[in-house]
């Protein structure tokens, strides 16, 4: 069994021979024992040897009293490393089998430095007290940390942290926790240590994945080399051979190996790139970073710190660089491996041009010539306009878009020349026009479902989400983008499937039908047109005055039903010959219009009344469906619904709909 537990067991046996020894008279009071200081404690304990044996091979120094210290008041916070902890330190020191090759008064400072790194002074904390990152300064000077993940552990300068447990060992003077490796302060590892920390340039030439890097210092052959040797102190964030690959592969035929950075130019660009790399006057720990912070570089320009996710170092250009592995100290600063080049903007200058303008790029993509021709011809400063700063979003059309337009527009345009007259110019800049949105660059990841967007040309635009990406213009078909986000130096350019029409524009070149020019349009409303021409009432002339009207359209197989029904007096329309015949149609044909306002279906309500021209009314049945109840028996279907005309609505029914009066003189 363990001496502590049988220590434990000791005391708890005095607090029972306390109790009995008690005079049963006197009142039971139980004598509180005596606990041991840390030292007695450590030394009651079989697995803490090495730890009694260590403090006093340390006080064999004429200067060393660490007993005597543990001895004292305290209170003291001490984490007491097992004889398992000191034997894989000595086993992993050279020329250290034991602590009695602590033979030198030097050698017994360094052993006196090592425990007084595990001895905080002051404080008795106790595991539950304590929480994670937080800081200790020792005994010895230097700090340690507490880092709590599901058990409690104390971190030192090395790469393994030391586990406690068991933990809250009570003492008369504080507390001790055992933990189960030795902790060692910086300086007794720079003691131990004496070979000295590469510089950064030393510790690139020895790290395999860097010889692109080292090859790049060397070639821009600006003092780097030097530079990074001197004492600093400095950050540097070191791309990878994999980086450096990456960037010539980017920059094309011209640049396939650092050696083609070869003229004075060049080189002084490489240079450049390589400063940009490089933090002077600091050494950045990647616990030094905070996200957002601007770090200026020796090249002039500033890097930004990311920590989102990770520790990422952003440049001019979209693309982060990781920082993995981080914190590699050198004897004149640190080093952070990156996965990619660094560019400053001075370099995106002169190795990646800036993108083109809007114009430039239109001008450079084959399927958006006619877009060009467009606005060009429409010759009112949009060319200029697209090539200033900017931003701009532009919805640009393809060829096939345009040409799906003129074929829309019939016969007088055949191609973009034919918007030639002031008037036109001006119409198809509007339609331009509404193409662009001014003031800002929106890409897709921007847009919102419904989002509706002012375009140049005053009317807006919106999005439509729903299984891609939309616009909707003022006609019932949207255009579909692909490709988005096509970026250019003064906005982004989405492409788009059809020429975006706002309503000036359809209002212009594709103007509504009134109600009769609809009908002589609709192959089989051809009977209803005949009526209206047979009956000579003016009918015709009625329905393309401005209205509104509301027009109950029966098809020809409606009058076909009707002629069939009124016998062989009636083949056909013609039939309605004499001036009564003429009236009597004038009066059904009127039973279908109602005047003065223009009913959608979603005007009207079940069992509703409406009074037409003729003067009796019509009755709205909505069960089932949408139907026109006349006279008779029999309902007229309404389908479709809701044809808009400039003058009103027409709903298309499957019967002639016939008023009392009809009825009566048909003898019905």
């Amino acid at each position: 069994m363990k001496k502590i537990s049988i220590y434990f067991l000791a005391i708890f046996t005095t607090m029972i021979l306390g109790v009995s020894c008690s005079d049963d008279d006197d009142n039971d009071i139980i004598q509180e024992p005596t606990l041991s200081t840390i030292v007695e404690t450590a030394q009651a304990t079989d697995f803490l040897s090495n730890l009694v044996a260590a403090l006093a091979k340390a006080d064999e120094n004429d200067n060393s009293d660490l007993i005597g210290a543990l001895s004292g008041d305290g209170p003291f916070t001490v984490f007491a490393p097992t004889d398992t902890a000191f034997a894989a330190l000595l086993a992993s020191l050279d020329d250290f089998d034991s602590l009695a090759d602590f033979d030198t008064p030097e050698k017994r400072e360094i052993l006196a430095a090592i425990l007084k790194y595990h001895v905080v002074v002051g404080a008795a904390a106790t595991s539950s007290s304590l929480s994670n990152g937080q800081e200790f300064t020792t005994l010895q000077g230097e700090k340690i940390t507490v880092r709590i993940e599901g058990d409690v552990y104390i971190q030192d300068p090395t790469d393994t942290d030391a586990k406690v447990g068991p933990a809250d060992v009570m003492a008369s003077n504080g507390i001790v926790h055992v933990i189960d490796k030795v902790l060692i302060p910086q300086e007794v590892l720079d003691a131990l240590n004496p070979e000295p920390m590469p510089n950064i340039v030393e510790w690139a030439m020895d790290t395999d994945f860097l010889s692109l890097l080292v090859g790049a210092l060397v070639q821009a052959d600006a003092g780097l080399v030097d530079l990074l040797q001197t004492d600093g102190p400095f950050t540097v964030f070191a791309p990878t051979d994999t980086a450096f690959a990456a960037l010539l592969d980017a920059l094309g035929d011209d640049y396939n190996s650092l050696a083609d950075f070869d003229t004075p130019e060049e080189k002084t660009l490489l240079a450049q790139i390589l400063k940009f790399h490089v933090v002077a006057g600091s050494a950045a720990y990647s616990t030094d970073l905070s996200n957002g912070q601007m770090i200026e570089t020796a090249q002039g320009e500033s890097v930004t710190v990311n920590l989102t996710g990770g520790v990422f170092i952003q440049d001019k250009t979209d693309v982060d660089a990781a920082v993995a592995p981080a914190d590699i100290a050198a004897s004149n600063g640190v080093v952070h491996v990156i996965d990619k080049v660094l560019l400053p903007q001075e370099a995106l200058d002169v190795l990646m041009p800036p993108s083109p303008n809007i114009v430039e790029l239109a001008m450079d993509t084959d399927f958006l010539s006619l877009l060009v021709g467009a606005l060009v011809q429409a010759d009112a400063g949009l060319v200029d306009l697209l090539q200033t700063d900017g931003p701009f979003t532009v919805f640009a059309p393809t060829d096939t878009a345009f040409a799906a337009l003129l074929d829309a527009l019939g016969d007088d345009y055949n191609s973009l020349s034919d918007f030639d007259t002031p008037e036109e110019k001006a119409l198809l800049a509007q339609i331009l026009k509404y193409h662009v949105v001014a003031g800002t660059a929106a890409y897709s990841t921007d847009l919102s479902n419904e989002q509706m967007i002012e375009t140049a040309q005053g009317e807006s635009v919106t999005v439509n989400l729903t299984g891609g990406v939309f616009i909707q213009d003022k006609t019932d078909v949207d255009a579909a983008v692909a490709p988005a986000d096509i970026a250019a130096s003064n906005g982004v350019v989405h492409v788009i499937d059809k020429v975006l029409l706002p309503q000036e524009a359809i209002d212009a070149l594709m103007p509504t039908p009134n109600i009769v020019e609809l009908a002589m349009d609709t192959d089989f409303l051809s009977l209803l047109v005949g009526a209206l021409v047979q009956a000579d009432a003016g009918l015709v002339d009625l329905l393309q005055t401005d209205g509104p009207f509301t027009v109950f359209a029966p098809t020809d197989t409606a009058f076909a039903a009707l002629l069939d029904t009124l016998g062989d007096d009636y083949n056909s329309l013609a039939d309605f010959d004499t001036p009564e015949e003429k009236a009597l149609l004038a009066q059904i044909l009127k039973y279908h219009v109602v005047a003065g306002t223009a009913a959608y279906s979603t005007d009207l309500s079940n069992g509703q009344m409406i009074e037409t021209a003729q003067g009796e009314s019509v009755t709205v049945n909505l069960t089932g469906g949408v139907f026109i109840q006349d006279k008779t028996d029999v309902d007229a279907a309404v389908a479709p619904a809701d044809i808009a005309a400039s003058n009103g609505v027409v709903h298309v029914i499957d019967k002639v709909l016939l008023p009392q009066e009809a009825l009566t003189a048909l003898g019905h």
